[in-house]
């Protein structure tokens, strides 16, 4: 059984907090899209609340994110979760969309490696992702849940989301630079554009 809580924002508030609770994880995230990059994050993995950390101080969003999962199982349902609960609230914060870019993109190095994301806002969940991990474990994070994670998001956010890490030696790097640029892709995509105040980004009208 899951339930799912949404607290209302105002039209120019582009904030919002959501709680997710099922018999595997209970997670609430409150976010700010117009933020500092302040960031609040207990998810019990700590190599996750350190990617985390990165789209909050590198997109400029503030992020809460406390979550209660099964790790004593493994962390799947926990990162999978997180990613569906940070989706819920974006959508919500994000709103109907008028005046924002709607894309974003970004490429990122860190020493060896070298991660390109693409965003679209575009009410279209869609995921590509392309990392060839080096490591199957970072930390107590196993690097397969990357992938769970962005699933979750894009499925509840509405968003297209191409990720491709060119290259890398190092699977820290290599994770490190994909969430950095994801940050910087959203940070873009979400920016209102003074050219196109109050306008939806589509000829098809809406998003």
């Amino acid at each position: 059984m899951t339930s799912s809580a949404l607290v209302p924002s105002a039209s120019t508030d582009r904030t919002a907090e959501v709680s997710r609770n099922t018999a595997e994880t209970r997670i609430t995230v409150r976010l700010n899209l117009d933020g500092t990059g302040q960031a609040s994050l207990h998810t019990g993995i700590g190599f996750f609340d350190h990617m985390l950390e990165q789209i909050a101080r590198h997109g400029l969003i503030d992020l809460e994110v406390h979550a209660d999962g099964d790790l004593h199982i493994d962390g799947h349902h926990t990162v999978e979760d997180v990613g569906i609960t940070i989706g819920q609230a974006f959508a919500r914060a994000v709103g109907d969309k008028k005046g924002i870019r709607r894309y974003g993109h970004a490429y990122v190095p860190l020493d060896e490696a070298l991660s390109r994301v693409v965003i679209d806002l575009s009410g279209r969940p869609g995921l590509v992702l392309n990392i060839p991990f080096t490591s199957g474990m970072i930390g107590g994070f196993d690097t397969q849940l990357t992938h769970e994670f962005f699933q979750g998001f894009v499925n509840h956010a509405g968003t297209t989301l191409h990720i491709d890490n060119l290259r890398g030696v190092n699977a820290h790097h290599q994770c490190e630079t994909v969430f950095k640029a994801f940050a910087r892709a959203l940070r873009a995509a979400v920016e209102r554009d003074p050219r196109s105040a109050g306008t939806i980004p589509s000829t098809k009208g809406s998003l």
